[in-house]
């Protein structure tokens, strides 16, 4: 069998990490349409029979009525093609959500807190769903496989051997638990980084169809999977294809743009004027999001919000300080003297207050410039 697995679409989200660039947030909100057509353009062209979306589609918080009109026409388009969608956090099978209220086209199949088996010839599709913003009591050993014989596919949302609290609270689910049910691939959502190249148990994770910020670098889309459960092929990894376990996978890039980061070392910068000209003449790509990272010794005062603002190039999102000072503050905090005194009462400042950590540290700097 041959399905397409896609989740963490987030339609409708409000891209927060662009909200300080004018109309960027915009932008980025006609591309994440774009790019979700394109992937239903694709399962078009490929005639491929199934689409699993592993939850979070769309921003229930945010979501409007006309984006769920633009989602549901796209689905008008692929008749033939059967969807099963597994709610999410962010889109939880709710009493008031559109999974509930909305007449989705006939080949939409939702699944909701209550695990559902949707069986074909030679496949069982197993689903569950989030009916709230948090899930921590779901057992996953309810589930119970009917048939062996047949190709068993569980699409869920959740963290797999999560360890965190906060994920803890959504779905979480062990490995070993999982390979004691036996599903031949389990169509995961929730982490927005892709996990299906070094995977040795078929527990895949697709990634974010498109990246939402710098906590998610690299390439972002969907899988094409193929699985054949009674042939054996040997590993392949060229083009981005992996062989193994009777499964192939495919992986679709669909968002053009990417995040990236970049270090300027500014030790041998000596004036706002200077970093500013340095960052302007960094070659940069129109299609990437940028956020700089200053390195090295630094012998300026330094206004990252400032510098944002000043600088050419737009694509660059955020500049980071990851700087050293030129003072050892550490060893000054100990001295016994104005400076030391100084230096230990704003060490305190930041411990009661981290969130002001890189004013503080500029605080000292500016202080300890003003004792020479």
């Amino acid at each position: 069998m041959r399905f397409i697995h896609m989740a963490d679409i987030h339609l409708d989200t409000p891209f927060t990490v662009l909200g300080g660039k004018k109309d960027f947030a915009n932008i980025r909100h006609l591309e994440q349409r774009q790019v979700f057509k394109e992937a239903i353009e694709y399962i078009q062209k490929e005639k491929i029979p199934f689409l699993f979306i592993a939850g979070d589609l769309y921003e229930q918080k945010y979501i409007r009525e006309s984006t769920i009109e633009y989602i549901n026409n796209l689905f008008t388009e692929i008749p033939e093609t059967k969807i099963f969608i597994a709610p999410g956090n962010h889109d939880p099978f709710l009493n008031n959500s559109y999974y509930n209220n909305y007449n989705w086209n006939k080949n939409v199949t939702i699944f909701n807190q209550e695990v559902k088996t949707i069986e074909f010839e030679d496949v069982d599709i197993y689903g569950f769903g989030f009916s709230d913003f948090y899930c921590t009591d779901f057992d996953i050993n309810k589930i119970k496989i009917k048939n062996k014989e047949k190709i068993n596919i569980l699409i869920i949302h959740g963290s797999l051997d999560a360890s965190k609290t906060l994920e803890m609270q959504y779905n979480p689910i062990k490995t070993n638990e999982l390979k004691n049910i036996g599903f031949d691939y389990v169509a995961l959502g929730h982490i927005h980084k892709a996990n299906f190249e070094n995977n040795e148990n078929n527990f895949i994770y697709p990634g974010s169809l498109i990246s939402f910020g710098f906590d998610e670098l690299g390439e972002h889309g969907m899988l094409d999977v193929e699985i054949n459960k009674n042939n054996s092929e040997k590993n392949n990894l060229n083009n981005k294809k992996i062989i193994k376990n009777n499964i192939k996978i495919n992986f679709i890039k669909l968002d053009n743009r990417i995040f990236e980061e970049k270090n300027i070392n500014i030790s041998e910068i000596n004036s706002e004027e200077e970093l500013i000209e340095k960052i302007n003449e960094i070659k940069l790509e129109k299609n990437k999001f940028y956020k700089i990272i200053l390195i090295g010794q630094k012998n300026i005062e330094i206004n990252t919000s400032k510098l944002c603002k000043l600088i050419a190039d737009k694509n660059i999102l955020k500049i980071k300080d990851k700087t050293e000072t030129k003072y050892n503050i550490d060893k000054i905090a100990t001295q016994n003297n104005l400076k030391g005194i100084f230096v230990k009462k704003m060490l305190e400042d930041i411990k009661d207050d981290k969130s002001n950590k890189e004013e503080i540290e500029q605080a000292i700097e500016i202080g300890l410039k003003a004792f020479e």
